[in-house]
């Protein structure tokens, strides 16, 4: 599957990124006066290989959700069977990110892609006006990675499994009409696992690239900068090998996150990114097939540093920057209605010609 995921993602489309150009000089407005809201509705004609693109529309956010063994090395204080909690909490619709889906309209599906505590069953969520039921998918690759830094984090089979679970979980939402992916992630000590991947990805110092996660203290960042570098110390991970970089020091989450990326952009549709944990996933996506940036929108610029980093070797402008380091998808959704708006210019703002304004 995911052999044949890359092979499906290529170039953006010139031609339809011209004639969205062509008619930007066109609408009642003057020339570039919407920023870089211009530039992101002609990438995502580019995207699409139209001009209009599809009105992004509906959004569907995934929350793949997993445990990482690097907790034992005490680089978060939170414990780890709050993941699982967070996940119940999901499900009856009681977190931040439902409550940015509700505002949005936005589905929500979370992903059991590694959660090493078992899963209560779901509180039935408050019925809530205009909000659908979110949805649990049982895909566990295994129960929680391992230690990153004693050991390989998962099996380079155990990578491509949970690469391939966020390709298929991609199709699936895009096959239920979903107009745009939005990425969402769960898992107490993952901003560990994704400083690591981004100092892998980039070569930027760990230091540079680890941030507070849920706000940490002096003692326990020191401990966790410290456990990164050793990390990657051990492994020596190549970047021109994505999956062995998954394997050495990712998370089951990440895997998935990424191969959620390809399955979006092979179907040629836009990916939302959200925090720090999606930008990570984000490189080892373009480190599989470079051409699936060209689906990538930044939707926020993390507090967590290792993020900036990451959009800066992507090349991605965050639409909103707000401080926010709560992960879930939050962020992401916050942008997408600015994202809705650039593209919905494109369909119903009217030409100078047509509205009978004169230019200058």
């Amino acid at each position: 599957m995911l052999d044949a995921t890359l092979a499906e993602i290529g170039p953006l489309d010139e031609a339809a990124m011209a004639a969205a150009q062509d008619l930007h000089a066109r609408l009642t407005k003057p020339a570039g006066s919407l920023g870089a809201l211009e530039a992101l509705s002609v990438r995502l004609a580019g995207l699409a290989g139209t001009c209009p693109p599809p009105l992004p529309e509906p959004a569907a956010v995934a929350i793949f959700a997993a445990d990482h063994g690097v907790h034992a090395q005490g680089v978060t204080p939170w414990p780890q069977e709050v993941t699982a909690q967070m996940v119940a909490n999901f499900l009856a619709g009681g977190a931040v990110v439902n409550a940015f889906a509700g505002q949005t309209g936005a589905t929500v599906t979370v992903v059991d892609v590694g959660v090493a505590t078992p899963l209560a069953q779901p509180k039935v969520p408050a019925q809530r006006s205009g909000r659908s039921t979110p949805r649990l998918v049982s895909a566990k690759v295994r129960a929680g990675s391992r230690d990153m830094s004693a050991r390989p984090a998962l099996t380079r089979d155990e990578a491509r499994s949970a690469v391939e679970t966020g390709i298929r979980v991609a199709h699936e939402l895009l096959d239920s009409g979903a107009g745009i992916l939005v990425t969402g992630d769960m898992g107490i000590g993952n901003t560990t696992a994704a400083a690591a991947l981004i100092a892998a990805f980039t070569g930027i110092d760990p230091a540079e690239a680890t941030g507070r996660g849920t706000g940490i203290d002096d003692v326990t960042y020191a401990r966790k900068v410290a456990v990164v570098r050793a990390a990657l110390a051990r492994h020596v991970p190549d970047p021109a090998d994505p999956l062995g970089v998954l394997a050495a020091v990712g998370g089951l989450e990440h895997a998935a996150l990424a191969g959620f990326v390809l399955g979006g952009a092979a179907r040629r549709v836009p990916v939302l990114l959200d925090g720090v944990s999606a930008v990570a996933a984000a490189l080892a996506a373009v480190a599989f097939a470079p051409d699936a940036v060209g689906a990538m929108v930044a939707g926020h610029r993390s507090a967590e540093p290792g993020a900036t980093a990451g959009l800066d070797r992507l090349g991605l402008l965050p639409i909103i920057d707000l401080g926010l380091r709560l992960g879930e998808g939050t962020g992401a959704l916050l942008a997408y209605p600015v994202v809705a708006g650039a593209v919905r210019v494109l369909h119903e703002v009217a030409t100078f010609d047509a509205a009978g304004v004169s230019e200058k």
